[in-house]
C-alpha cells in the first residue's frame, strides 16, 4: 500500500476531479440501495401486505431518535399507500412504486455515469503524468546509468508496468468510495428491516477474507518475476533489431531464438500462474457471496414461515439487498488483487522515478554564456568501477587552438570527451573552464557552449532540416542551408527527394555513413558553439567520405576551440597540440612535426597506419 500511497500523489492536480467522483459516488450509492428497497412496498402490495390502515398523517417526534425516524417513514409510506388504494385501487397503487423504482434506477445510473465520468480524466491525467515524470527522468538521468540498465528493461517499466499501474492500481480510484458506500448504505437499510439476518453476514466476512488473503499472497512475488522477465524479454527484441545484420552474419539464429523461446517460456509459466491465482478472486468472493445468501434465505425463511417475525415482501426485499452487496463485495475482492498484482509494477516504476540523480547542478549553479581564455583539467583522475582510466592527468587547452588525443583503445581519450560534458564526473581533481570549476556551472549553459560530433552519427526519424535545427530555436531556413554548405553536405542533400524535408528513417539509415557523419557536423555547425568536442568523428569512412568530412571539420573548428579525438593520425595533422596518451598518462606532446622528429610512440603510430 505505500507504492500505492506513492502513485496516489499524482492525483494531487486533479483533486476537483476527485471531489466530484466521490459526490457522485455517494449518490450511486444510495440510489442504488434505495432502489432495492423500493421493492418492499411493491411485493407488500402484491402480497396484500400493506400493514394496517392508517387514516391519519403520522407527525414525526424528534425525541424519538433514529428508531423514531425509521417508523415515521414507514408510516408516511404506508399512509400514502394505504390511501392510494382506497382512492385508486391496487394497481394505480403498484404503478406509483413502479414509477419510483423506474426514477431511482434511472438516478443511480447518471450518478455512476458522472462518477465514471470525472474519474476518467483522473486516471488518465495520472498516468499521463506518470509517463512525463519517467520520460523526464530518463533523459535527466547521467549517461553512466544507462550503462548498467539493460534498455528493454528500461522500456518495460514505461510501457507494460505503467499499464499495470493503470489497470490494477487505478480501478481502486473507481472502487474506493462507490463500493464501500454502496455496502455500508445497504447494510443499513438491512439491519433497518432485520439485525437478527444481517448478524449470519457479519459471521461469514471474516472467513471471506482470511480465504482471500491467502490467495493474493503469492500474486506480488508472481508478478515481479513476471514484469522482470518482460523487461529481459524487451531488451532481446531489442537487441536482435539492432545486431541483426550480426545475427544473420555469424548465422546465430538459433542461438538467439533457443535464448528467446527460454524467456518466452518462463514468462508463459510465470503469466499462467498469476493468471491462475487472480482469477480464482471472482468465483472465491462469488461462491462465499452465494454460500451467505443461502443460510440467510434458510434463516430468514424460518422468520418468515414459522415465527412471523417479518413479511414475505420485507424478506425478499432483504434478500435483494444481500444480493447488492455481492456484486460491490467481489468487485473490492478484484481490487485486493489487483493492488498485490500491480505493487511489483508500481515498485519498479517508482524505483526508476526516484533514482538519485549522480549528475546534478549545484543549487547556485552559475549559467555561463560565453568561453573566454582556457579550459585546465587539473589532475583529474576517473575510473569506471574498480580501475582508473586517467590517473592524475593535467592539460590545458588555451581558447582557438586545436588539442589532438591520440593513443591506443582504453587510454582515456573518449572518457576526456565525457568529463568535459559532464556525462560522468570526475573521482578526483577537477576540470575549469575561464578558472570556474564545471561543476559550479550547470549542466544546461555548460552544453550549449559546447558541439559535439562523435563516432556514431546519432540522427532521428525525421526530416533533414530537424536534424541538422535539434536542440537549436527557430532556426532560419537561410541558417540551415548555411551551415549545410560549412558541412559539406548541401550538395547531397539537393539531390534528396524533398531536399531538406526529405525523412531521412531510422536512425538515418537512407543515409551512407558519410553523409550521416556530414549532418552530425552541419548540426554542430548551426549551433555555433565557442568549444568543439571530436570524438573519432571520420573512423568509420571510407577515404572519400573522410576527405569530405575532414574539410567540413576543419571549417568548422576555424576560430574555435577544439578537443579531438582521432583514430586515424592522417586528420589531426594541423592541430596545435597532439597529445598522445597510454593508460590514462600523457607521454608525449606537441606539435606534428616535433613529434615525428622525436621518434617516439607517436612516430611510431603514424608509422603503422601510414604501412
Amino acid at each position: 500500500m505505500n507504492y500505492f500511497k506513492k502513485i496516489l500523489r499524482f492525483a494531487k492536480p486533479y483533486r476537483k476531479y476527485a471531489i466530484l467522483n466521490a459526490i457522485s459516488n455517494v449518490f450511486y450509492a444510495l440510489f442504488s440501495t434505495l432502489s432495492f428497497v423500493a421493492f418492499i412496498p411493491m411485493l407488500n402490495v402484491l402480497f396484500k401486505q400493506s400493514g394496517d390502515i392508517i387514516s391519519i398523517k403520522p407527525i414525526y417526534d424528534s425525541a424519538t431518535g433514529v428508531s423514531g425516524y425509521k417508523e415515521y417513514l414507514e408510516q408516511s409510506l404506508n399512509f400514502f399507500l394505504n390511501q392510494e388504494i382506497a382512492k385508486n385501487g391496487e394497481i394505480a397503487a403498484l404503478g406509483y412504486i413502479c414509477g419510483t423504482m423506474i426514477l431511482l434506477f434511472f438516478l443511480k445510473n447518471i450518478a455512476n455515469y458522472a462518477a465514471l465520468f470525472f474519474i476518467t480524466f483522473l486516471r488518465n491525467g495520472i498516468i499521463r503524468d506518470i509517463r512525463n515524470a519517467l520520460y523526464n527522468k530518463l533523459v535527466t538521468l547521467p549517461i553512466s546509468y544507462f550503462t548498467e540498465k539493460r534498455k528493454g528493461d528500461v522500456i518495460a517499466r514505461m510501457t507494460s508496468d505503467v499499464q499495470e499501474v493503470e489497470w490494477s492500481f487505478l480501478m481502486v480510484l473507481e472502487l474506493i468510495i462507490r463500493d464501500p458506500l454502496t455496502i455500508i448504505f445497504t447494510l443499513i437499510a438491512m439491519i433497518s428491516i432485520s439485525a437478527k439476518l444481517t448478524l449470519f453476514i457479519f459471521i461469514f466476512l471474516p472467513l471471506a477474507g482470511l480465504i482471500i488473503g491467502f490467495i493474493g499472497k503469492r500474486l506480488k512475488a508472481d508478478s515481479d518475476v513476471a514484469q522482470k522477465e518482460n523487461g529481459f524479454f524487451l531488451s532481446l527484441i531489442e537487441e536482435t533489431l539492432t545486431g541483426l545484420r550480426v545475427i544473420k552474419g555469424f548465422t546465430a539464429e538459433k542461438q538467439f531464438t533457443g535464448k528467446f523461446q527460454n524467456s518466452t517460456n518462463k514468462l508463459f509459466r510465470t503469466m499462467n500462474s498469476l493468471m491462475n491465482k487472480k482469477n480464482l478472486a471472482s468465483p472465491t468472493s462469488e461462491f462465499l457471496g452465494v454460500s451467505v445468501i443461502v443460510i440467510i434465505l434458510w434463516y430468514g425463511g424460518k422468520m418468515v414461515l414459522i415465527d412471523e417475525t417479518i413479511t414475505g415482501g420485507a424478506f425478499i426485499g432483504f434478500m435483494a439487498l444481500a444480493y447488492n452487496i455481492l456484486t460491490p463485495s467481489k468487485s473490492i475482492s478484484n481490487a485486493i488483487y489487483g493492488i498485490k498484482k500491480g505493487d511489483a509494477s508500481a515498485q519498479r516504476v517508482l524505483e526508476l522515478l526516484e533514482t538519485e540523480n549522480t549528475i546534478s547542478d549545484k543549487e547556485n549553479a552559475q549559467t555561463k554564456t560565453s568561453f573566454n581564455s582556457e579550459i585546465i583539467f587539473d589532475n583529474i583522475s576517473f575510473k569506471y568501477k574498480d580501475e582508473y582510466v586517467l590517473k592524475d592527468f593535467s592539460l590545458t587547452i588555451p581558447k582557438g587552438k586545436t588539442v589532438a588525443l591520440v593513443g591506443q583503445s582504453g587510454s582515456g581519450k573518449s572518457t576526456l570527451a565525457n568529463l568535459i560534458t559532464r556525462f560522468y564526473d570526475v573521482n578526483e581533481g577537477a576540470i575549469y573552464i575561464d578558472g570556474i570549476n564545471i561543476k559550479d556551472i550547470s549542466k544546461n549553459s555548460l552544453r550549449k557552449m559546447m558541439g559535439i560530433v562523435t563516432q556514431d552519427s546519432i540522427l532521428f526519424n525525421d526530416s533533414v532540416s530537424n536534424n541538422i535545427a535539434l536542440g537549436t530555436e527557430e532556426s532560419s531556413e537561410e541558417a540551415i542551408i548555411e551551415a549545410a554548405k560549412i558541412a559539406n553536405a548541401h550538395e547531397f542533400i539537393k539531390d534528396l527527394p524533398n531536399q531538406y524535408e526529405f525523412n531521412i528513417g531510422d536512425s538515418g539509415n537512407l543515409l551512407s555513413g558519410g553523409q550521416k557523419q556530414r549532418l552530425s557536423i552541419a548540426r554542430a555547425v548551426l549551433k555555433n558553439p565557442p568549444i568543439m568536442v571530436l570524438d573519432e568523428a571520420t573512423s568509420a569512412l571510407d577515404t572519400e567520405s573522410e576527405q569530405l568530412v575532414q574539410l567540413a571539420l576543419e571549417k568548422m573548428m576555424q576560430n574555435r576551440t577544439s578537443l579531438v579525438i582521432a583514430h586515424r593520425l592522417s586528420t589531426i595533422q594541423k592541430a596545435d597540440t597532439i597529445v598522445v596518451l597510454r593508460k590514462g598518462k600523457i607521454i608525449e606532446q606537441g606539435k606534428h612535426d616535433d613529434l615525428m622528429q622525436e621518434q617516439g610512440d607517436y612516430f611510431k603510430l603514424v608509422s603503422m597506419q601510414s604501412l
